[in-house]
């Protein structure tokens, strides 16, 4: 059982409703800009988050306001992957109110919050919840670190600057380019061509397909997130039946959260037994192309620093580089077997 720490006189904290948004719009942004000069966050893509499936912002969201009724503080639980052995939780405090007590007690109520997972996990796995945070801001790293959480891994935004068109890539043979249309084709299909080819990507874990298809659905067919024209497949020769199969994907989002002047691959990924053949690399390459064509100069993504199957040359070869990191810190709730993917072969 996890107590939590309690707010500082005068202080006080809820749930979220869908009126707040804007609040927490204001609040991540003021965050962002004080530690990084950025402004991160949109009321478009917090909506998207707050009415995903299985997420409740009543009971998922922690919003803390001062005696005189400013939000300083925000967190969010989520665990609503099915098993959620690794539940997500995310928190900002405004920064004239850090050192208040405000960060323990947003961390402690997410611990709260996601022990209830603990009983939805199959017996004998082991749960651990997780969080990350931006390198740069290490008053938020110490505030883990007191409060139990430790560093496992780091993650990369890498970017690439796009003066002069992109090389054309050069397509393996036996491959062909199909440009995927919402309307008409199959997003099972691709949802399964996802799943498989993220297997061996660390922290994967299998969930119900239709349960997960939803989720996929929610978060990327939206009206910023499916952009006609800008999700590629792979299509190679080699099903018994004679039919063509999805070899990789490569879904691209119309432009970054952040940035409408950048574009943003969502997801690259090739299945196992079209890998080392350059599928990867024409993908992306034609991605750089069409939106070099379509006026955007930069194109983002984001990747494991450790990535098991070799994403971080590959994308270094496409001629990117490290623009942030992030990292990642975990606190155990439930010792057992990790069953997650932590190198090549768990994915089987």
């Amino acid at each position: 059982m996890t107590n939590i720490q309690p707010l500082p006189k005068g202080f006080t904290s809820r749930g979220a409703t869908l009126l707040d948004i804007e609040i927490a719009t204001d609040l991540m942004n003021a965050y962002s800009q004080h530690y990084l000069g950025t402004i991160e966050a949109t009321a478009d893509a917090i909506h998207k988050e707050w009415v995903s499936p299985g997420f409740n912002p009543s009971t998922d969201i922690r919003l803390v306001f001062s005696p005189q009724g400013e939000a300083v503080g925000y967190a969010e639980a989520w665990d609503t992957a099915n098993p959620p052995v690794h539940p997500w939780v995310w928190w900002c405090v405004q920064p004239p109110y850090l050192g208040q007590g405000i960060s323990p007690h947003l961390l402690s109520w997410a611990e709260a919050r996601v022990r209830q997972a603990v009983t939805r996990c199959p017996p004998g796995t082991r749960v651990a919840y997780r969080t990350g945070v931006d390198t740069r801001i290490e008053v938020a790293k110490r505030a883990m670190q007191e409060h139990g959480m430790h560093f496992i891994r780091s993650n990369y935004r890498m970017g690439i600057d796009m003066q002069t068109p992109p090389p054309e890539p050069v397509w393996p043979e036996g491959i062909r380019l199909k440009v995927f249309d919402l309307v008409r084709d199959d997003l099972a299909e691709v949802y399964q061509a996802d799943i498989d080819a993220f297997r061996d990507h660390y922290g994967f874990v299998e969930s119900p397909f239709e349960e997960a298809l939803e989720r996929f659905r929610h978060f990327m067919t939206g009206e910023e997130d499916y952009q006609p024209g800008l999700w590629f497949l792979a299509m190679a020769n080699g099903a018994p039946d004679g039919t063509e199969q999805i070899a990789g994907i490569c879904l691209n989002r119309k432009h970054s959260w952040e940035d409408p002047q950048v574009g943003w691959v969502s997801s690259l990924g090739v299945l196992r037994p079209w890998r080392r053949r350059g599928v990867a690399l024409a993908l992306l390459l034609h991605s750089f192309g069409e939106y070099y064509r379509r006026g955007f100069r930069q194109v983002a993504l984001g990747v494991d620093a450790e990535s098991l199957t070799g994403a971080l040359d590959l994308y270094k070869k496409a001629g990117m580089h490290v623009q942030r990191q992030f990292d990642l810190y975990e606190k155990e709730l439930r010792p057992g077997e990790e069953i997650s993917v932590q190198s090549l072969g768990d994915g089987s």
